[in-house]
């Protein structure tokens, strides 16, 4: 094994992408995935992902063949170890391995366990007792560096990527030259009448949470506009138990109008469901990657200040579609950068990044989205009303 510099691959070369539990993760790999087939249109690519996005991962037409390496099911190590040797059976060794969540334990032993001619990305050394050295390449520092997130990382990268975006960084390990910010996610229409706004309240970062007073003012904007508005989520009770709701989206459900559609879809039909809504809010989870990745019309609720400095990795993780417009804080903090977004809660009192958001400036934008998507409607109905009008004999 050794690390990945471009070298070349053998015909019909096989290669293994490994993901995380993060719906997000999965989403900006899809650039990866598609431009590893534009360079080796012959590859036969492995995904090694998980249960909560396996909806994606099958219907995904750039993999050919996937295991959830994040599971509980029993039969886990039997399982992985038949496949995997099955795979290494048809379609060969594996040429080249792909680590997208250096931080998964599990990620660095498949890893070298693969025994993967070339690594890009973090992994273990053949022993497995101490991270695999790097190569001395300035993408070999780059991924060295702990700060992806630094103002100061693409200068100091300068030559070797134009943003602090993953997509691209994810991308550039690999040697990989594509549309970084084109995402692309298969859809289904769900077996609901979709509400004009859906609306996105928990992460398992609690410090990403938006005030439950400040979602009621939108909800109750969005009632006097006669938008009707649909929360959309996981199953109450893994909100509860994974993703930090403690109560407030029941809260919203019993004060407000707003619609349950929590565990109502399967991914694909929540980005159908996104497909159809006029637009989305959402803070800076899944689901918010999901509606850029289909084209919803979309205010992400970030908690950092214009400058980018606040609660979540804007500059790793803000998608880059300009129907996505970001409501930024009036409150400057750099607590969790310094503390390398490791911390669950805020590290200040009363939540100020977030508290300091005010729901006016996500009113702003949502209106001037709704617009826009309303305009863009009247101008697609016209156009083909006119279209068939010519057509007519």
């Amino acid at each position: 094994m050794e690390s990945f510099c471009n070298q070349p691959l053998r015909n019909n070369p096989h290669i293994a992408v490994f993901s995380s539990t993060k719906i997000g993760n999965f989403v900006v790999i899809t650039p990866l995935l598609r431009g590893l087939k534009e360079k080796y249109p012959d590859c036969r690519i492995d995904f090694f992902g998980s249960e909560i996005t396996k909806d994606f991962e099958i219907h995904c037409p750039y993999i050919d063949w996937r295991f959830s390496l994040y599971t509980d099911r029993l039969d886990f190590l039997e399982s992985l170890v038949q496949q995997s040797y099955q795979r290494r059976q048809a379609a060969g060794v594996y040429d080249l391995a792909i680590n997208c969540d250096e931080y998964s334990e599990i990620n660095l032993v498949m890893m070298t366990a693969l025994r993967p001619t070339y690594i890009a990305g973090t992994a273990l050394s053949a022993d497995f007792r101490h991270k695999l050295t790097s190569g001395t390449s300035l993408i070999q520092e780059m991924l060295r560096d702990r700060n992806w997130n630094s103002p100061n990382f693409v200068q100091k990268y300068q030559g070797v990527i134009n943003s602090n975006n993953i997509s691209e960084i994810f991308c550039r390990i690999a040697y990989v030259e594509t549309d970084f910010f084109q995402l692309e996610l298969p859809s289904k229409v769900p077996k609901f009448t979709v509400p004009d706004i859906l609306i996105h309240l928990t992460a398992t970062r609690s410090a990403k949470m938006w005030l439950v007073e400040y979602w009621r003012q939108i909800i109750n904007w969005c009632e006097i506009q006669g938008l009707t508005v649909g929360l959309v989520g996981s199953a109450a009770k893994t909100q509860q138990d994974s993703y930090n709701s403690r109560g407030t989206e029941e809260d919203l459900l019993n004060t407000t109008s707003v619609i349950d559609l929590r565990g109502k879809t399967s991914l694909i039909e929540l980005a159908g469901a996104f497909r159809q809504a006029l637009a989305c809010i959402s803070v800076d989870t899944g689901p918010l990657h999901i509606a850029a990745a289909v084209g919803c019309p979309t205010v992400a609720i970030f908690g950092n200040d214009i400058d980018g400095d606040g609660a979540s990795p804007i500059r790793l993780w803000s998608p880059r579609q300009s129907h996505v417009q970001i409501a930024t804080s009036d409150f400057k903090c750099t607590s969790c950068q310094e503390n390398y977004f490791k911390n669950n809660d805020s590290l200040l009192d009363d939540h100020p990044c977030m508290k300091h958001l005010k729901p006016n400036t996500v009113i702003l934008l949502l209106a001037s989205l709704i617009s826009q998507q309303k305009n863009l409607i009247t101008k697609k109905t016209a156009l083909g009303k006119n279209q068939t009008s010519i057509n007519k004999p």
